[in-house]
């Protein structure tokens, strides 16, 4: 054992000295990125990332060379292995960094570090900061989480394991102790900690240092649950962040004590559900990971590429990242099973189609179940061989989608207090959810812009604003938006969207009422079925609906008054379903608006007063897709579509401008297994005829199918590019240059 001090000691080594001695060849022949003023880390053009993630066993029996010739013949850029933290795979000697009980006298991960540089991928220690071992809190009872009666938290598999604090010396002093000697003897290329900081619900924790955070910092204990009405929530929120970012920065600083270009990533969970502040961590987080592993029960196909959409959005198009598991990660969990090959593929090819950078991921040196590899291999080679076509520059959408943070984090409809529910949870994101839907199937291209980035720098490329219930939004949040209208941005917003501020706090009418051509009329009634919306006259975003004057109507609804002309839709009230001899309109007309539709200067606003967008989601509702898809089709105006894609089947698109000009990404979703996993096997749908705008400058001669590997005909018409697809039978990537 060392001293406290001499532990000190150790982390304080100037980086200098901490650089002079590398323990495995290899280390010295990794060049930093090269300097200049468009200089790039190496992360930012990574474009395959593995892992292997080996368990406290793995040292008796890991055969290095064959994992690492596995990962080559993937033809990854990086390897992300694991270093220590929860478990060290080196002779480490940090005090209370435990030393895998199996390691003998081998250094694992310094083999595995030497033999993939030996095949030029760069590697990232994989950390886990979450738990260590009881002598650890014997030792330190103050680096670990504790329990409202000063137990300490245990894992709730593995018992012998207890929760770390966040606001603790551990993460502050600990851990950067470790990443130091790993940078000693190793010079990595990052770190990477699994399941921190997540993004997800704020922990509370009750240990000595938490407490002297609510009494200094906070002005009291917290409730354990979210809760955006209580002020020392929302004072605990700030300072939970601000830690984050604390640690994520002072993280950082010590990877590139070994490298100018070495990095730290954390973990940033899966999918829109988020609580903390996506727009802080990814605005401090030089590679953002996304850990959206797979999906079980009713999650979409298509919920991947949200994640890409949010990742985009929260970091500028910065490096970001997503991890594919290999495994079965449903619900039964099974760690040492493949996933069927046809779901990993499309995930693989959503996280490519959506601009991140596909990360494989397997558990255990030891598998069994082999089936997973060639899954693996298969794609990524594919990859490898069209790389230049994934260097995306920007997105060619100009349909902005609000990923609405805090209304997601703390929304509770009509803002009352109350503890949540699972279900309350779940509804935050599900208006979200029916907007990209109704977007997908009216295949509309579409970005998501943070609300914390609205301003002309950001949105002056999109001709649509979409704000799906935003309910909270800030002051200068609803200045920006008010902005992007008068510049002659068309705005479309549904239900609650501006009738609370950032936190919570009931304003008196909407925010955006002048915009919206709406006012408040009275409270919200109870959600109903069985509800509808009237035609009361014929307007362009009511197109197609030939043989009806009744439209279904949404579930919950704010009643409003419109100025002006009568609105084209209005409310008929719900009345009773059951039993058949009741259904019949107890009020078969009313004045009220369902929706305002008005021209507002040069921008055209579609305000629906109703959650069209999350009935829609839960009811998968027709008329809803057709209501929503030409709302937006009516407020880009006389402008043609950036992209008109006609023939069956549901495809989501992506289009990117790229380093060789442009990539149209088709991901075919067509499938029973569509709203419920797994995918089994997939459905060609196609050819496809495409209709596609060239982005100015760009100029196109050919275009080639990169999955099916063949050139395809193409007609030109002044700025407008016509060709029709191969068959699509999961993923297809039309290369124009």
């Amino acid at each position: 054992m060392i001293t406290r001090r001499e532990f000190l000691a150790i982390s304080s080594i100037p980086a200098a000295a901490r650089l002079a001695t590398h323990a495995h060849g290899g280390a010295d022949d990794f060049a930093p990125t090269k300097e200049g003023p468009n200089a790039r880390p190496w992360y930012a053009t990574m474009r395959r990332c593995g892992q292997i993630n080996i368990n406290e066993r793995d040292p008796i029996d890991m055969d290095v060379d064959r994992w690492i010739e596995y990962w080559a013949s993937l033809k990854v850029d990086a390897l992300l292995l694991n270093g220590g933290g929860i478990v060290a795979f080196y002779p480490t000697e940090i005090p209370y960094h435990h030393r895998s009980e199996f390691l003998g006298p081998r250094d694992l991960f310094g083999e595995l570090t030497a033999a993939a540089r030996a095949k030029g991928i760069r590697v990232v220690a994989r950390m886990d900061c979450n738990y260590a071992y009881e002598p650890a809190l014997k030792a330190h009872p103050e680096w670990f989480e504790r329990n409202e009666d000063g137990s300490p938290r245990r894992h709730g598999e593995s018992p012998w394991l207890f929760k770390t604090c966040m606001f603790s010396v551990y993460f502050s002093e600990q851990m950067p102790a470790i990443y130091r000697e790993i940078n000693r003897r190793f010079r990595v290329d990052g770190f990477f900690t699994n399941g921190w900081p997540g993004t997800g619900a704020l922990s509370m924790c009750y240990c000595d240092a938490c407490r002297e955070t609510y009494r200094m910092k906070v002005g009291g204990i917290p409730p354990a649950d979210t809760d955006a009405t209580s002020p020392v929530y929302r004072k605990y929120y700030d300072v939970f962040m601000d830690r984050i970012v604390e640690i994520w920065k002072q993280w950082d600083d010590v990877a590139r004590e070994g490298a100018r270009d070495s990095v730290y990533v954390g973990n940033l969970g899966g999918g829109i559900r988020t609580v903390k502040d996506m727009w802080r961590i990814g605005q401090a987080a030089g590679w953002f990971n996304a850990d959206h592993q797979g999906r079980s029960g009713n999650t979409p196909i298509w919920d991947c590429s949200l994640q890409g959409r949010v990742a985009a959005a929260v970091t500028k198009g910065g490096p970001a990242t997503n991890v594919t598991g290999a495994y079965a990660n449903t619900q039964p969990l099974w760690r040492h099973v493949a996933k069927s090959p046809a779901e990993a593929t499309l995930w693989m090819a959503q996280t490519t189609a959506s601009g991140m950078v596909p990360w494989y991921h397997w558990l255990g040196a030891s598998p069994e179940d082999t089936r997973w590899r060639e899954t693996g291999r298969a794609f990524f080679r594919w990859l490898a061989d069209n790389e230049g076509h994934f260097r995306n520059r920007r997105s060619i959408a100009d349909v902005a989608v609000l990923y609405p943070q805090r209304t997601i984090a703390f929304y509770r409809s009509g803002a009352g207090p109350g503890a949540w529910s699972g279900a309350d949870r779940a509804r935050t994101s599900e208006y979200l959810q029916g907007i990209h839907y109704a977007l997908l199937e009216a295949r509309i291209l579409c970005d998501f812009v943070a609300e914390d980035d609205l301003a002309e720098e950001t949105l002056r490329k999109y001709r649509v604003l979409i704000l799906p219930n935003a309910a909270y939004l800030s002051d200068r949040h609803i200045q920006h938006i008010r902005e992007f209208a008068g510049r002659g941005g068309s705005i479309m917003a549904t239900f609650e969207t501006s009738r609370y501020d950032e936190w919570g706090d009931r304003r008196d009418d909407l925010a955006l009422a002048d915009l919206f051509g709406a006012t408040v009329a009275g409270e919200m009634p109870s959600p109903s079925d069985n509800s509808y919306m009237r035609i009361e006259r014929p307007h362009p975003v009511l197109d197609g609906f030939t043989g009806t004057s009744l439209l279904p109507g949404a579930a919950e609804r704010v009643p409003i008054r419109a100025a002006g002309a009568a609105a084209p839709l209005s409310v008929l009230p719900s009345y009773p379903a059951f039993p058949p001899e009741m259904v019949f309109p107890r009020e078969p007309r009313t004045s009220e608006p369902a929706a305002v539709f008005r021209q507002y200067g040069d921008a055209r606003i579609a305000y629906f007063a109703g959650d069209v967008d999350r009935t829609f989601w839960r009811s998968t509702n027709t008329d809803l897709a057709r209501l929503i898809g030409n709302a937006v089709r009516w407020l880009r105006g006389d402008r043609r579509p950036l992209a008109t894609i006609e023939g069956d089947g549901v495809i989501e698109v992506f289009a990117w401008e790229t380093e060789p000009g442009v990539a149209l990404h088709l991901l075919n979703y067509t499938n029973p297994n569509m709203m419920r996993g797994w995918v089994r096997q997939c459905y060609p749908t196609g050819p496809l005829r495409v209709d596609l705008s060239i982005p100015t400058g760009r100029t196109v001669r050919s275009a080639r199918a990169l999955r099916a590997g063949r050139e395809l005909a193409l007609t030109k018409d002044g700025d407008r590019l016509r060709f029709e697809t191969p068959p699509v039978t999961d993923y297809e990537v039309i290369a124009l240059v």
